[in-house]
């Protein structure tokens, strides 16, 4: 722990999370933020490009807020023709638990071109 420092957090998919938790809170820990774009098994597997995750982020989120131990914050990206019919169903998951739920807006850029055809807004 560093003197001085309030906050010490990471961003995570959750994928290892509670392998490492512990090791994390010992080194001064405090906040995490979760970065979950779906509630859906195979969209996460998508995601984290990798197979068999059983949607492991959705149950680190439950896990880590029944814990109550550690500022949570969840951060979903939100993408046209991807996720965006899962908006409601995120709050309705989140809005009993101790967290903080930022709905975060697709950044359209891979390299130096924009990807405007999967961004939400006025069409």
């Amino acid at each position: 722990k560093l003197e001085g420092l309030k906050t010490i957090a990471v961003t995570t998919n959750g994928i290892n999370l509670t392998r490492l938790l512990p090791r994390l809170k010992e080194a001064g820990l405090n906040a995490i933020n979760i970065s979950l774009d779906t509630l859906v098994p195979a969209k996460f597997e998508f995601i984290v490009r990798r197979k068999g995750t059983n949607l492991s982020s959705k149950a680190t989120v439950l896990i880590l807020a029944g814990m109550c131990v550690l500022y949570l914050q969840v951060n979903c990206v939100v993408m046209r023709g991807f996720n965006e019919d899962e908006v409601l169903d995120f709050v309705d998951f989140t809005k009993d638990l101790p967290l903080d739920v930022r709905f975060i807006e697709y950044m359209p850029f891979d390299g130096k071109y924009c990807c405007f055809g999967i961004l939400l807004g006025p069409e």
